[in-house]
């Protein structure tokens, strides 16, 4: 598999990020895409070959495997890097309509017509919100395949022998893993990172939303300071106030222009 072709498609993604998000994404592509092309890959190439059981009796090897290894470790971290990446693409693609709009815009109504969006890829209004809906579907498919390694491998470690007495198995078999200790290791580094990860997604979430509720009530508290002494203009300003907050591509005016 071709992994360049996220690395091509989530390079964009550093241009629209904090600085939470660009250690995200670096610590994806060195210490968890990188790790799983040269090391993990060829760690886990030999585990069917090499899983060996003391029986003769055909079929039993297969079935014994089948059982501990329900889904390769390869495959469940390929999958689990393939949709963590997805979601900042989210935010590539909301980027990309942004300019778009704004292009037609420009084209119908001329130089003069103004603007839709001052800085297509500041995070304001929709690109906000899909900045952090981004995140959190980050943190939650991270977190989903660390709870599912550690259903189908208790505490994330592979044990040197297990016990197997599925058909057609004759009686209680002894089967030995390929490399139990190397694979350990590699295992607990990527449940390692992926935690890292998450925390990483948590932080940068608290970042955005504490960053956009000081906002807030510095708009708040500069909307009241005017209609303090402009009380006849008290409603539509607290309107506008709440507007600029929650959905606007613009900072909210710190200092109000005057009516």
């Amino acid at each position: 598999m071709n992994w360049m072709i996220f690395e091509g498609l989530l390079s964009g993604v550093n241009k629209y990020s904090t600085a939470f998000g660009r250690i995200w994404l670096s610590l994806v592509f060195i210490f968890r895409v990188l790790v799983y092309l040269v090391t993990a890959e060829l760690v886990w190439s030999d585990d069917h070959k090499d899983f060996n059981c003391n029986t003769r009796q055909p079929g039993c090897s297969n079935v014994c495997y089948d059982e501990f290894f329900p889904v390769s470790h390869v495959r469940l971290w390929a999958l689990q890097l393939i949709l963590v990446t997805c979601p900042s693409l989210l935010v590539v693609m909301h980027v990309a309509y942004r300019k778009a709009r704004e292009k037609r815009h420009r084209e119908a109504t001329g130089e003069g017509g103004g603007h839709l969006h001052l800085d297509p890829g500041k995070k304001r209004g929709g690109l906000w919100w899909t900045y952090v809906c981004s995140l959190v579907l980050k943190a939650s498919i991270d977190a989903t395949f660390l709870y599912v390694f550690h259903l189908f491998y208790p505490r994330y470690t592979l044990p040197r022998v297990v016990k197997c007495h599925a058909d057609p198995c004759g009686n209680v078999v002894d089967c030995f893993i390929s490399k139990p200790s190397e694979k350990n290791i590699f295992t607990l580094f990527m449940v390692v990172t992926a935690a890292i990860c998450i925390l990483l997604n948590l932080v940068e979430l608290a970042y955005l939303v504490g960053k956009r509720c000081l906002e807030c009530l510095a708009a708040r508290r500069a909307q009241a300071a005017w209609t303090g002494r402009h009380p006849h203009g008290k409603q539509e300003d607290l309107l506008s106030g709440d507007l600029i907050c929650l959905d606007s591509d613009a900072h909210p005016p710190l200092v109000p222009a005057p009516p």
